[in-house]
């Protein structure tokens, strides 16, 4: 085990390699400082990233480093306006694919891992996602044993001998984002619980709106849960009694989810807990595994909505802020699920500007051959099986007031 203060990179990382580890609260904090600390020795490097939530890369930092993500979100942000983001528009389910294949090359993987259990077996702790395909490719893996990180079940699990080095961590978990529901959000989470049945199986984004929802399902039975993304909304529901899991059609008593993001909370109620499994990428967002789920309540959010029900879950104001993300894969698999429900939920506004648009002003995240169930503070529109004309009254009804005239003279403009 080496000391954070000794700990030399130059020896496993090269220049020219590409190096990645787990996001959000998976994040390996003392090895990042490490690495931007040691840039210049190594020489330049490609970094790709998920959503980012310590504050240790910067701008000035693409001296060394080219950056490369999936998404926008987080502090990744702040290289994004900076010009300095280089964004990989793939599905979730295609990661995995990409990094065991090669075509993503991932040279170095950076973990945070959990201390060992009695068999000397470390648990990757808050994060399974696409760290389990790079895993299988990279010709380095560096661990940071965190003692407050949770062992978690689902595997892989690695020991020792699998690490090229291996350093102890105490750093302090970055905050997670604030997401404490207005009234606007309480308003579309009770537009969204309203469509969410007893025994139906939750996929659930991260952010206020998810919360918003989680928070009004208290009066639900045998909820389940299938998702990306594990938060304290979710632990609540599991310790209520609500989240139970018993109706599952696969994975019938368990939690699944790829990543914890969260409080202290969620962190305690994943430790050593066998109804809550972390998976991989493939298992999670893959078609045929989510095929099987019966009542499948997709909950996801997007930048904006235009009249007709495309989709932009990617750009604001020509900024990437979000991502392709899971948004495709699980909207798709609740749409093909038996008595399944694919939701978009977002407020009407940003600022002053209308979320719901005539001409989408960024890419076409979801085409409108998938029909959602799109949801406002002024209700729900669902989409699933009507033509164009008569989608657009049911998105001008969901549209903010004071935007609804403006929408309407647009969609008579374009015919």
């Amino acid at each position: 085990m080496h000391d954070p203060a000794t700990l030399d990179l130059t020896a496993v990382i090269r220049a020219g390699d590409t190096v990645m580890w787990g996001q959000s609260h998976a994040e390996p904090i003392t090895l990042m400082r490490a690495l931007v600390a040691q840039r210049h020795r190594i020489g330049r490097t490609r970094l790709f990233l998920g959503i980012g939530l310590a504050d240790v890369l910067a701008p000035e930092h693409a001296d060394a480093f080219d950056f490369l993500a999936y998404c926008g979100s987080g502090a990744n942000r702040t290289l994004a306006r900076a010009g300095l983001l280089d964004i990989l528009p793939a599905h979730y389910s295609q990661l995995p694919g990409l990094m065991s294949s090669g075509s993503l090359r991932i040279d170095v993987v950076m973990l945070q891992v959990s201390p060992p259990d009695s068999s000397g077996r470390y648990s990757l702790g808050l994060a399974r996602e696409y760290l389990v395909g790079a895993l299988k490719r990279a010709r380095v893996i560096i661990g940071e044993v965190h003692r407050d990180v949770p062992w978690t079940h689902g595997g892989p699990y690695l020991r020792r001998a699998d690490f090229d080095l291996l350093v102890e961590s105490d750093a302090v978990f970055a905050n997670p984002p604030a997401s404490m529901p207005g009234t606007v959000e309480t308003a579309i989470g009770g537009h969204v619980a309203s469509l969410i049945v007893d025994g139906a199986t939750l996929q659930t984004g991260i952010g206020a709106i998810p919360d918003a929802v989680l928070a009004q399902l208290a009066d639900r039975r045998d909820l389940g849960v299938h998702t990306g993304s594990i938060g304290d909304g979710i632990a609540a529901l599991c310790e209520a009694g609500v989240v139970t899991n018993a109706r599952k059609t696969i994975n019938t008593g368990i939690t699944i989810g790829g990543v914890i993001i969260g409080s202290e909370r969620v962190r305690r109620f994943a430790h050593r807990n066998p109804a809550v499994e972390l998976r991989g990428t493939e298992y999670t967002h893959d078609a045929s595994v989510l095929a099987q789920i019966h009542r499948f309540a997709a909950i996801n959010s997007a930048v904006e909505v235009d009249l007709t029900g495309q989709i932009n879950a990617e750009v604001a104001a020509g900024t990437y802020v979000g991502a392709v993300g899971g948004v495709g894969d699980f909207l798709r698999a609740a749409q093909a699920s038996r008595n399944g429900v694919p939701i978009v939920a977002m407020p009407s506004t940003a600022g002053r500007h209308s979320r719901i648009v005539a001409q989408l002003s960024g890419p076409t995240t979801i085409a409108r051959s998938d029909a959602c169930v799109i949801v406002t503070e002024y209700g729900i529109a669902d989409l699933r099986g009507l033509s164009i004309s008569q989608r657009i009254p049911r998105m001008m009804a969901i549209a903010h007031p004071d935007h609804r005239e403006q929408l309407e003279r647009q969609a008579r403009n374009a015919g």
